[in-house]
């Protein structure tokens, strides 16, 4: 999937893979290593807010015209229960959409558990002039 050749930084370090991509609607996963958990074996949140970044911004890319890019301006992260095995299965939603911002939503699930849900606002940029 282009998405995934595209990807680099830290999607790529945590090992993001999106599976489905449409118009507003997304499917990623990320396998749980042992490098993204803390000292007592619990994946670190921050992993999962990047997680959730990443697949908030990702989603709105069919919608947006060539050239466009989306940047977070905020995002509210719920933490419902630990993740210590086993893949995070995220989606993402686009709510709403207009020029120039979008509402997203998206959860994260591990072995059939919903471990955290986010909704937020992103920015959408037209390309630079030259």
């Amino acid at each position: 999937m282009a998405a995934n050749n595209a990807m680099t930084g830290l999607p790529k370090f945590l090992g993001c893979e999106v599976t489905e991509l449409g118009p507003g609607t997304l499917k990623a996963v990320l396998p749980v290593r042992k490098e993204l958990l803390t000292p007592i074996g619990n994946m670190h949140g921050g992993v999962l807010a990047g997680y959730m970044d990443h697949i908030l911004g990702v989603v709105l890319y069919p919608l947006m015209a060539p050239g466009q890019w989306a940047a977070t301006t905020e995002f509210k992260l719920n933490y419902l229960a630990p993740v210590k095995t086993g893949t995070l299965d995220g989606s993402a939603e686009v709510i709403a959409m207009t020029k120039t911002t979008a509402v997203v939503r998206g959860e994260v699930s591990n072995e059939g558990r919903l471990v955290c849900a986010a909704q937020g606002t992103l920015l959408i940029r037209d390309p630079k002039k030259k």
